[in-house]
């Protein structure tokens, strides 16, 4: 695979110093620049970020004496120098999608963690084992913004990277509603306990916007291009409830699904375990050998014990039992700063790079 310069935007952030992390010795992606707000421009990374750096692995030497660009005034001088950048700012949405499309106008693509864009039509939102193919709608979004290389393609929100890779498989069945709780971890504020003490010994039973994108985002996930589009799918009903708990990384969740055709305990286990995707068969860098792992002990999987597994970017289930409402019961877990954020955004830039959309 050919190498490629790429640029960090947002790159002060938990997820840009995630990405940043994760892009230090990367095998496609050079990190060429790096990007933040007007306040944090000029300064190094090691100035801007450093008392402020969360990662419990230091700063990359090669980046800590990147000067940082301003990443709005800056776009045309970054579009010059790098194939394209990722993109996790915090700032208004509706001017996260304008800063956004700018980029991609400059012929600069963009991989983006933010929800700015989740739900444009012709914007991909992909979980690559899942919807590989919605890459394909960025023909369509192209001819819209009349560029060449310019676009944009987004992960989906961390909260259903936990629960939907376990549904996925289990489709073929007829999937009729889902109910999904979410104990999700403070870092998914941008937040560790220095920072947030509040939530010590603490369980916060709201998460704004967050129960919207999680009934809402599967549905894009599963739907299919159609024209200019993508058409969300119509099914399954899904509900659910976001909390915030006293966790530092790993997103859980408690789901009950019904199905058209229930299939026996054994058929899920055997769809969980043999379930793989594009990024395996491509052998993407970031991409976990095994996609779900799903453990026979009652009191796993657990945040502390489970969310690092194949380096964050599994998923883990485990408590799958007929329920007495639904057809079955199971938990989830996934990491929500690897594959729910950073890691994810990496591998769908893997998907990309691999598929040409750089070149």
């Amino acid at each position: 695979m050919k190498q490629y310069n790429v640029g960090i935007i947002g790159a002060t952030g938990m997820v840009g110093q995630r990405f940043a992390v994760l892009l230090e010795n990367h095998p496609w992606f050079n990190v060429k620049l790096l990007a933040a707000s007007p306040r944090s421009a000029g300064q190094t990374y090691e100035q801007a970020a450093g008392s402020r750096w969360k990662m419990s692995v230091p700063m990359p030497e090669s980046m800590k004496d990147m000067v940082l660009l301003d990443a709005a005034a800056d776009i045309e001088k970054i579009a010059e120098q790098v194939d394209f950048c990722f993109c996790a700012v915090d700032m208004k949405k509706d001017e996260i999608k304008a800063l956004e499309e700018a980029y991609a106008k400059a012929e600069c693509p963009i991989v983006s963690n933010n929800s700015a864009h989740r739900f444009t039509p012709d914007v991909p939102m992909v979980v690559p084992e899942i919807n590989p193919e919605h890459i394909e709608i960025i023909k369509a979004q192209r001819e819209r913004l009349g560029t060449k290389r310019g676009f944009i393609a987004v992960k989906s929100n961390c909260s259903i990277q936990s629960y939907v890779p376990a549904l996925h498989p289990l489709r073929k069945f007829g999937i009729t509603k889902v109910l999904a709780c979410t104990y999700q971890a403070i870092s998914g504020a941008g937040k560790n306990f220095e920072t947030w003490p509040e939530m010590v010994d603490n369980l916060i039973p709201y998460i704004g916007g967050e129960e919207e994108k999680s009934e809402q985002e599967p549905l894009k996930v599963w739907g299919e291009i159609r024209g200019n589009e993508i058409v969300k799918a119509e099914t399954p009903a899904i509900t659910t409830q976001c909390l915030r708990v006293p966790v530092s990384d790993g997103h859980t969740a408690a789901v009950f699904v019904s199905f058209e055709n229930k299939p026996s305990k054994e058929e899920i286990l055997r769809l969980w375990k043999d379930f793989s995707g594009v990024p395996q068969e491509l052998e993407l860098p970031s991409a976990p050998k095994q996609f779900i792992h799903y453990f026979e002990e009652n009191d796993r999987p657990q945040a502390k014990l489970d969310r690092n597994l194949e380096n964050g970017m599994a998923v883990s289930t485990g408590r799958l039992r007929e329920d007495t409402q639904y057809d079955y019961k199971f938990v989830c877990l996934s990491h929500n700063t690897l594959r729910g954020a950073a890691g994810g955004g990496v591998l769908l830039a893997e998907l990309l790079a691999a598929k040409g959309y750089f070149d």
